[in-house]
């Protein structure tokens, strides 16, 4: 695909969606340049804000598979990956495939599954397979899980670990919608409260990955910039963190500022494409203190401040 194909593509995706979810441009831009990225997002906001809807809309608009997974307190690993059931007419075990086997998968409310079956997900998103009694599966491709949270719910939720949350490559809010007004009107004239099937598909996922192989392969990434994204480790040594972001984290922040980069139709990385996702890809990472969370700060917080503390190149 040529750049200008890509960036055409890319903003399609967008404006479709945009369509029909009531969100400030710049959270679809950033769930969008995540997908591009190859990276995974999690949804946190509370109830009724339109994030089952917003992977829903995506699905479409890409022509993907979809699935959606619903996280209870006893949903089993099994449930998520497929299991070996045994089938007495033919004398062996088939393996029956499990709802992560798509290309969108939602997992909704994934804080409300035990330890055991959040981890079901690590090795998917980590490197796009499963393994089943000791046998490997690969997962389709392109492989993108967009999982969902409630903040202020703390009855029978099990906080995602630091290993969980640092699969994710970006943590957003929709927030509630400046004008409501919009999303009455245009539920009146859905007649539905699932508008999906108006949605026109606009790419497929082999373009997605054609989209993928350009961004690896021609956009431009300066020393000045990746001088500029490392020192993001400075973080590591504030007094109020236990832990500061990973490496996957700077790779990952790398690697969305680049699809930000084509979103905004050029093929070189700029400071500013940084700046606008950096507070997204390493606040979920940072690992606050007791004390200070007590006071309400949050990585969020932190990564704003060296956003301001660091000097970006020219």
């Amino acid at each position: 695909m040529t750049g200008s194909e890509v960036v055409t593509e890319a903003k399609a995706i967008i404006n479709e969606v945009s369509k029909f979810i009531v969100a400030e441009r710049e959270f679809l831009e950033k769930v969008v340049s995540a997908l591009l990225a190859g990276g995974h997002v999690l949804l946190e906001d509370v109830p009724g804000t339109g994030k089952t809807l917003t992977a829903k809309l995506l699905a479409k608009a890409l022509g993907v598979s979809f699935k959606r997974i619903q996280f209870t307190p006893d949903l089993l690993p099994s449930d998520i990956l497929g299991t070996k059931v045994w089938r007495p007419g033919k004398g062996e075990f088939e393996f029956v495939l499990g709802p992560i086997f798509c290309n969108l998968v939602l997992a909704d409310e994934i804080n409300r599954a035990p330890p055991k079956t959040q981890s079901a997900l690590l090795e998917a998103m980590e490197e796009g397979q499963v393994t089943i009694e000791g046998e490997t599966f690969k997962l389709p491709q392109p492989f993108f899980v967009i999982a969902t949270q409630n903040p202020i719910e703390f009855e029978g939720v099990f906080p995602l670990p630091e290993a969980q949350l640092d699969r994710f490559m970006m943590k957003l809010s929709l927030g509630y919608a400046k004008d409501e007004k919009v999303i009455l009107r245009r539920r009146l004239e859905w007649k539905t409260d699932d508008p999906s099937m108006y949605v026109q598909t606009v790419t497929s996922g082999e373009n997605l990955l054609k989209i993928r192989e350009y961004i690896e392969k021609n956009v431009k990434v300066s020393d000045e910039v990746i001088e500029y994204i490392s020192r993001f480790t400075e973080i590591r040594r504030d007094s109020r963190l236990l832990a500061g972001p990973s490496p996957r984290g700077l790779v990952s922040l790398l690697r969305v500022s680049r699809a930000m980069a084509v979103l905004d139709g050029r093929d070189y990385v700029i400071p500013d494409d940084v700046k606008k996702v950096a507070v997204d890809v390493l606040g979920h990472r940072l690992v606050v203190k007791p004390e200070y969370q007590i006071d309400g700060v949050r990585g969020e917080d932190i990564v704003r401040d060296y956003l301001r503390k660091i000097p970006v190149p020219k």
